[in-house]
C-alpha cells in the first residue's frame, strides 16, 4: 500500500442524541471535536439514529396491517360481499 494517501484508522466515540448512548468504533471519520470516556479521550461524532434508537431494532414500530389501505377497504366494505346461499 502507498503510504500517506490512506485516512487515520482509529477509534471514534459515536453518541446517539436519541437514546443518549455512546458506541466506540474504530472508523476513519473525520471530525472536529472531541469527548472523555472512562479517561480517554476519542474523536467525537453526533447520530441522529443508531440501533438503540431505531423503532426496528427497539420494536416500537407500527403494525402496518391494522393501518394499511386493505384494512381499510376491509373495514368498510368486508360486510358487503357476495352472500351465500344455505
Amino acid at each position: 500500500m502507498k503510504k500517506g494517501i490512506h485516512p487515520e484508522y482509529r477509534k471514534v466515540a459515536f453518541h446517539d442524541l436519541g437514546a443518549d448512548k455512546f458506541m466506540i468504533v474504530r472508523s476513519t471519520v473525520q471530525t472536529d471535536r472531541t469527548v472523555d470516556i472512562g479517561g480517554q479521550t476519542y474523536p467525537y461524532m453526533t447520530l441522529d439514529v443508531s440501533s438503540y434508537s431505531h423503532p426496528f431494532y427497539t420494536g416500537k414500530q407500527k403494525a402496518s396491517t391494522q393501518d394499511g389501505r386493505v384494512a381499510q377497504f376491509n373495514k368498510r366494505f368486508g360486510n358487503l360481499g357476495l352472500k351465500r346461499s344455505k
